[in-house]
């Protein structure tokens, strides 16, 4: 009788070792979250000269009570070496979470390590990490980039006069701000919380940092407004005289003189051309040739003429 149940448990658990079930499932399955990030970690599942990897699944709401209670993978927490897996971007709502992690190795796979209700809302809400600096007259703060899911409210005061504290809110702010004109030797403080809308909650504030505006730069910031307005002057001044001396240098050296009437052309030199030469052909038409009868004609009648106008003198007897 001993020996048949010694058989029927052997007989029972082997597909168990076959299928690796003895593989064990990883332990302390816990999330860190802090401002809004979530790190799912968990402890090695070691098996002497072989390697494991995990593999990592989530189930919400919507998977529990609309999709049969079904779970969906990690893609890039899929047969991972590594023990943490960041689930910040499938814990998207601020509901309930079900989390689960197996470890693997060649053909076997062990069971399901199973952490239930993890909701975003309990995320540690630490100080944001601040830097304040005095650039001359100018406050500055600067915060490390947290993400647009959150707010920074700011709260910043002149040392002595804490009662006039002033506020300010700031959007995923990632490069530094201008927060107040200081006054000469004074000291300024300034600390700040984040606000995350989407759990509605506040962290602490940070601790409060003070600087100091230097006295010396109090004669720069005064002149040099006053040197770069002289500069502006001066370079207009300079390029008006320069201007003048090139006319003058001008009208000097090439003025500006107008032709005499007599030199000044009335018409284009073609007319004037066309016209001569109309002239030219004009008088070649008025040109009458004489024969030579006629010139002895006419030397005959001028001889008359000249006889009859000429005295006639007496006669000395």
């Amino acid at each position: 009788m001993a020996i048949c149940f010694c058989a029927f448990t052997v007989f029972s658990l082997m597909p168990l070792l076959v299928s690796g079930a003895f593989l064990p499932a990883p332990l302390n399955i816990t999330v860190l979250s802090t401002n809004m990030k979530h790190l799912l970690i968990w402890r090695p599942v070691l098996k002497p000269g072989e390697a494991v990897n995990y593999s990592v699944e989530f189930q919400g709401e919507y998977e529990r009570d609309y999709a049969n209670d079904s779970w969906i993978a990690i893609g890039e927490c899929t047969d991972i070496s590594v023990t943490q897996c960041d689930i910040t971007g499938d814990v998207a709502a601020t509901v309930s979470y079900n989390l689960r992690v197996r470890a693997s190795s060649g053909s076997q796979a062990s069971q399901w390590a199973i952490l239930n209700g993890f909701n975003r809302v309990t995320t540690t809400l630490i100080p944001p990490m601040m830097t304040v600096t005095a650039d001359g007259y100018h406050l500055l703060v600067e915060f490390e980039y947290l993400g647009l899911a959150f707010e920074y409210w700011i709260v910043y005061w002149r040392k002595g006069k804490e009662h006039k504290a002033y506020h300010k809110t700031l959007k995923g702010s990632s490069t530094a701000v201008h927060l107040e004109n200081m006054e000469a030797g004074m000291e300024y403080c300034v600390k700040a919380r984040i606000y995350a809308e989407a759990i509605n909650r506040y962290s602490s504030f940070s601790k409060v940092q003070c600087v100091t505006a230097r006295v010396g730069n109090t004669i720069w910031i005064t002149l040099v407004p006053l040197f770069l307005v002289i500069f502006v002057v001066a370079v207009m001044t300079l390029l008006l005289i320069a201007r003048k001396i090139c006319q003058i240098c001008q009208y000097s050296c090439f003025p500006n003189e107008s032709l005499p009437n007599i030199l000044k052309l009335s018409e284009s030199p073609a007319k004037m051309f066309h016209h001569q030469t109309e002239e030219m052909e004009k008088s070649d038409e008025s040109v009458h040739v004489l024969s030579s009868a006629e010139l002895l004609l006419h030397s005959w009648i001028q001889e008359t003429l000249c006889e009859m106008k000429a005295p006639v003198l007496p006669s000395i007897p």
